[in-house]
């Protein structure tokens, strides 16, 4: 992926996680990273690690879910690397919680970051790309938001399901302004943020037999087709999401 050198990326969520691999992961090729996440606990050290091997990585924490923030933080990204080549789109929380038994705080916080925020990070950098003649956007969604369920994630099933069609959208409205627009919809990655999540359940248990590898995804598993996406080899790709899931049955 040469095309990637001395490009400048803006992930979010990046502290760990899938967020954190792909940051790396531009790094490592060469790119510029814009580093963010809500608080500097993970986000500091993720980006202290990236560093070490010479990648060229900064550090901004902000709440995505805040208009004010994201602008300021877009300006600051602008400021210090002189553009924005591609948004990573991969802040997210997930509550666990039924339709019933949810509280609205949980409801209107998984919205605000996991939609409102790459809504309002895609309306601010996708500005910045119009001016300088085209970006990349990706939105890391799941395949929760297209057949699949979860069970007592509610709001985060919604928030996933209007952030593939939020990427549609995009992808249509963006491309006047050479701006492609994909998603990228992890199946059960075991990351930080999910372990522990299934209890004492022997990692081969009965929901895993849905899945044709016969193992859980890794945040670097997303790593390739990310990759992939934001280069010039996928210039006639816009406004799809793909299924990065171990080839899970649909249901």
């Amino acid at each position: 992926m040469n095309d990637l050198h001395d490009r400048v990326v803006l992930v979010t969520g990046a502290g760990r996680g899938i967020g954190r691999a792909l940051a790396a992961a531009f790094a490592e090729h060469g790119a510029r990273v814009a580093a963010n996440d809500i608080t500097p606990v993970n986000l500091d050290p993720a980006v202290a690690a990236m560093t070490v091997g010479g990648g060229a990585v900064r550090a901004w924490v902000a709440d995505v879910s805040n208009k004010m923030a994201v602008q300021s933080m877009i300006e600051e990204v602008r400021d210090a690397f002189g553009r924005i080549d591609i948004l990573i789109n991969n802040a997210a929380v997930e509550p666990h919680a039924s339709l019933l038994a949810m509280d609205e705080w949980d409801w209107d916080r998984t919205l605000g970051v996991n939609l409102k925020g790459p809504f309002l990070t895609s309306q601010s950098v996708g500005r910045v790309m119009a001016d300088q003649g085209g970006g990349v956007i990706v939105n890391v969604a799941s395949i929760a938001g297209r057949a699949h369920g979860l069970a007592d994630r509610v709001a985060y099933v919604a928030s996933k399901t209007g952030l593939i069609g939020l990427t549609r959208e995009s992808a249509r409205e963006l491309a006047a302004y050479n701006i492609r627009v994909n998603a990228v919809c992890p199946g059960e990655i075991e990351s930080e943020g999910t372990r522990g999540t299934r209890g004492d359940e022997d990692p081969m248990s009965h929901w895993l037999t849905e899945i044709p590898l016969r193992r859980l995804g890794r945040p670097e598993d997303m790593v390739g087709l990310v990759l992939f996406l934001c280069s010039e080899a996928a210039a006639y790709i816009t406004g799809q999401a793909f299924h990065v899931d171990g080839g899970k049955v649909m249901v």
